[in-house]
Formats: C-alpha cells, structure tokens, sequence
C-alpha cells in the first residue's frame, strides 16, 4: 500500500505544484487599509508622540481581544469575528501595559517561508534598500516592523523556522523558545501537539531580552544569572555543525565570528550530522502533516491562494506515508541531542544555507517557496522543541547580495538564558 501512494504522490505532486505555478501569477495583490505602506502590519495603530513605553508588535496569527485574527488570509479576515479574548501569551504584556502597535503581517496561514502575501501586500525587507530580497516567513510582517524601527519588539510564532528565517532574511535577531516553555492557547494552529512555538524578534539583544521578559515571567532575571555565571565567552563550548550545500562563505564567516570571541569550539562528527539531516526530514514531514491536519478545512474556499491551498495538501501526500514513523523518531532524535549537550553548551551552525534569494519575476510558486524551505536548517530544531537564536553577523559584500548573514545557536531544553548571553558575547563589540 506505501509504494502504491508513493506512485499516486509522484502523480499529484507536479499537477499541484502546476496548478500553484499558475494561481501565484494570477491573483491580484490588494492592500490592507489599516496597515501600513511597507505592508508590516494588518492593523497599525501609531503609538503616541514622544512616548517612552516600549513598542511591541504581535504577529496576526496570535489573538488580541476584539481583533480579528486573520492568519494572513483574506478568506479568515472576511468571515472570523474578532477574538473574544487575549492569546495566554499576552497576559505580561496587557499587566505591564506595553504600547502594543498592531498586528503584523505573515504569509497565509504562516505555511511558506518567502515571507509573500498576495491579499495583504508582502513585507518590505529594506536590508538592502531596494525591496528586492524576500523577507523570510512566515513572521515576515514582525521582521521587518523591527528592521524598519516600527517596534522595538515583535512577537512571532516558530513551527519550522517562522521566527528564525525571516530574522535572517532581514537582518535581525529571533528566539524560537523551548516547545511548550510559552503558551500557545489562542494562536492559530498550524502544528500545535508537536512543534508550535511563540518567540520575541528584535534589533538587538537588549530589545530581546525584555521580550522574552514579555513572554515569561522572571526571565530578565534568569538572564542576568546566565550573564554572572558565563561573562566570558571563553568559558562557553560551541559545537560546530558542518552542512552540505552550504555556501562556504557564510561557514567562514562564522567560525571568524566565533574565533573572534574566543569560544571553545568542537567540531560536531559525520554521525551526528546524519542524525540531524534525518531530523530535518522528519521535522519537515511532521510540518507538512499537520498543516493538513489542522488547515485542511480551508482548502475549498474561495479567497484562499491556490499556493496555501497547495501547501496544505502536500501535508496529505505525507500523512499516509511517512508522519506515523517521523514521530516514532523522534524521541531518539531528543535523546541524540541531549548526549551531544553533555559535552558542548551549544550548537552553532547557519540559520539559512545561502544568503537570501530575491523574489522570481513572477512572484512566488510552490516550487519558490520549497527551494526557499530547503535552504534552512531550522527544522530539526522544532523535532527536537529546543530553543534556538538567529542572529545577524556581518560577511563582505558579495557582488549586490546582502552583506549579512545569520548565525543560528541551539542549546539545552529551557536554556533561553544562557543562549542569549552567548548572543550578547557575540554581539559585543569587545
């Protein structure tokens, strides 16, 4: 039965992909009246002049009372009403009454990763200043309110990079948290059970450390914990990970980066790195699954783009197939990673194997947003529910590409403190 649905998903799989191929080019992009030019936000509400509190953008697929909860899509804005309560993870920032300045923007559903919304209007990345690069998704609209300087801080959502490849696309720093450490009751789901996370996005470490703040309770003190035990970035082991189809530029840049502060730095083995391809796969497989499984409902509706369309229904090619057996692996997959953080703090590798692409001419097809999806290494990080920080390090300008690239350290269950002192060392300009 497995190598018959194999043969029928080798069938259905170019037919979808075609039929994205076409609907990507046809539909109109519209904008939001309440947004903003540079298409960040949904719904924007300007803070008040001169105003000292701190600027907090929430990604449009976590619910704000009395706010409809669009998920990026124009099928959900026209039919929801707005949410009758506050996602759980608001609840600091209602009690210590931040200046909360309206709902980013995301790809439909948060299922792509170019950061590309045709009802809304896609996010401007300006790392580059011409708009041309993509601005990574699916918090593509939470990106680029930070890059902009419209906020200070801006909550995304992470099932398989969602936080990390938009930060490394525009430039900035993003936590995906340890799965379950932030609560996600009232955000929309795409993989609730198994990867779903909610993280803080911002310019620099300060920004994110009093996101994360934000999101749990006590953690400005845990960082300043972390900051006593470990001051040195000598007293720190990075576990360097080495991975195919990487640009050899970006893993130059970072091991300077990383030599440059003085890390203990181990070079991670090849059965390791097997360990962590197969992650990948399964994280990716598990991803698509559970997209269908919680979204499929919205594939027969009007208003919905034919690319989420078929994104969702690739998640019904891999269900019957491979999901039952990726879950199977994954407690070995957390076992593996709890064996290798006995012997390093963390795992340093590129958040994206290439520098971010720019938009295709015609704009974004299925087959754009795989080519894009393949080119991270975040997913196995979600299999696995550790946290992980992408941060920005700078690279010589290669030709007109972007003269940044993203580096992308994982730690321990639980270790959002001490990660983001390692990030603060490597930030540092000393």
């Amino acid at each position: 039965m497995k190598n018959r649905r194999g043969v029928i998903a080798q069938c259905v799989l170019p037919g979808l992909l075609l039929l994205s191929f076409f609907s990507g080019c046809s539909v109109l992009q519209r904008h939001s009246h309440t947004g903003t030019p540079d298409h960040a936000f949904i719904v924007y509400w300007p803070p008040p002049e001169n105003s000292k509190q701190l600027r907090v953008a929430v990604k449009d697929l976590i619910d704000m009372k009395g706010v409809v909860t669009t998920a990026g899509s124009e099928y959900v804005a026209e039919t929801s009403p707005p949410a009758s309560q506050d996602a759980q993870c608001l609840e600091l920032a209602r009690e210590r009454n931040v200046q909360i300045v309206g709902k980013t923007n995301l790809t439909e559903f948060a299922v792509t990763v170019s950061g590309r919304n045709k009802y809304f209007g896609t996010p401007r990345n300006r790392l580059d200043g011409k708009h041309t690069f993509i601005p990574g998704g699916s918090s593509s609209g939470s990106a680029v309110a930070v890059e902009t300087g419209m906020a200070d801080v801006a909550f995304g959502t992470d099932t398989a990079g969602s936080i990390r490849i938009p930060a490394a696309c525009c430039g900035i720093l993003g936590l995906k948290t340890t799965f379950g450490l932030v609560p996600i009751k009232g955000v929309f789901p795409i993989s609730p059970k198994h990867l779903d996370t909610v993280g803080p996005m911002a310019k620099d470490m300060t920004h994110l450390v009093q996101g994360m703040d934000l999101l749990q309770r006590g953690f400005a003190a845990r960082y300043e914990r972390a900051v006593a035990a470990k001051p040195s970035a000598k007293d720190i082991r990075i576990g360097r990970l080495y991975l195919d189809g990487t640009d050899p530029a970006i893993d130059k840049t970072i091991d300077d980066a990383l030599g440059a502060k003085h890390f203990k730095v181990i070079k991670l083995d090849q059965a390791f790195k097997a360990k962590w391809d197969q992650a990948q796969k399964d994280g990716k497989t598990v991803a698509f699954a559970d997209v269908w499984l919680n979204d499929q409902k919205y594939t027969d509706k009007k208003g919905v783009s034919g690319t989420a369309k078929t994104v969702i229904n690739l998640g019904a090619l891999e269900y019957p197939n491979n999901y039952k057996d990726a879950l199977k692996r994954q407690a070995a997959w957390q076992h593996d990673l709890r064996k290798v953080f006995e012997k390093v703090d963390f795992i340093a590798l590129p958040t994206l194997q290439k520098l971010p692409p720019k938009f295709p001419f015609f704009g974004s097809s299925v087959v754009f947003e795989l080519l894009v999806f393949n080119m991270q290494n975040t997913t196995a990080v979600n299999f696995a529910g550790n946290p992980a920080l992408a941060m920005p390090i700078p690279m010589p300008a290669k030709g007109k590409t972007v003269p940044v690239t993203s580096l992308q350290l994982v730690g321990p269950r639980l270790s959002e403190a001490e990660l983001l002192n390692a990030g603060r060392l490597i930030e540092s300009k000393h």
